[in-house]
């Protein structure tokens, strides 16, 4: 499978395994065994090729990458996927957190519910086209504490209000509406915080059609600009590993192959770059 996909993306970019001068490996954070599996293989292409060897947080490689394909210079990035669900900005010479989950991801806590209504996995397209079926919004915990927020309530309101009879279609879309404005919220916030005027999405969940569309009306009412990247760099990608591992080398730091190993735990703060 390591090898297929490989040739896949040599294929596609045209290029021969033997032009390659810098690997570049997602060591944080995520899954150990995923991170491991990884590693091992990007190792055992540096070593074969006598390259550098980069390792990358993909948390900040969603960032980079957004301001690679936007024109976003100094934003406010919104980032919500499966199990991250985080605000983060450039303050200080680093990435700091200005706000995030307190329990579970943002998608984790929609494929959970998608789960729970038997509509399958993965659930958030699902929910996305079920909520188009409806404008009756049934009330829901709004869960926003101080800069952070909170889904774990939501959701088992959610599975409740299902079980006593609610239509999934209505259920979704006031999952939506009621999820994505508290994020938004935590947003405008930080945008306010950092006296920065450009907001950039990041993350799978930012595919949804009704996030983007809330996120643009946000910034426009505080005249602010709103970046939003292609939905296939929006998901975890490549790409922007391969891009901050390249910033990251032409910044200096380098990665000793031998003790490079992931950091499945490391949080978007405790990068250094």
């Amino acid at each position: 499978m390591k090898e297929r996909v490989l040739e896949e993306a040599l294929k596609q970019a045209k290029i021969n395994l033997e032009e390659i001068e810098l690997v570049s490996v997602s060591i944080s954070p995520g899954l150990p065994p995923c991170l491991s599996v990884g590693l091992k293989f990007a190792k055992q292409i540096a070593s074969q090729l006598n390259v550098p060897i980069i390792g990358a947080a993909h948390t900040v490689a969603h960032l980079e990458i957004g301001k690679l394909l936007t024109e976003a210079k100094d934003p406010v990035l919104l980032y919500v996927s499966g199990a991250n669900t985080q605000v983060i900005s450039y303050e200080g010479n680093k990435y700091r957190l200005f706000g995030e989950t307190l329990d579970m991801g943002c998608g984790n806590f929609i494929d959970a519910f998608a789960r729970y209504i038997n509509i399958g996995f993965p659930g958030g397209p699902k929910i996305e086209k079920l909520a188009l079926e409806s404008k009756n919004y049934i009330s829901l915990p709004y869960v926003v504490k101080g800069m952070d927020v909170s889904f774990s309530g939501l959701l088992t309101n959610l599975k409740q209000k299902y079980d006593k009879g609610c239509k999934k279609e209505d259920l979704s879309y006031s999952l939506q509406e009621t999820a994505f404005a508290m994020l938004l919220e935590v947003a405008e916030r930080a945008l306010a915080h950092c006296q920065k005027n450009e907001l950039l999405l990041g993350g799978g969940v930012c595919c949804n059609s009704r996030l983007k569309e809330m996120a643009q009306r946000m910034c426009a009412e505080r005249s602010t600009r709103c970046f939003i990247p292609p939905n296939n760099v929006l998901v975890d990608n490549g790409v922007m590993i391969a891009w901050l591992g390249s910033l990251m080398h032409k910044k200096g730091i380098r990665h000793d192959i031998k003790t490079l190993d992931i950091k499945p735990y490391e949080r978007t703060d405790e990068v250094v770059f």
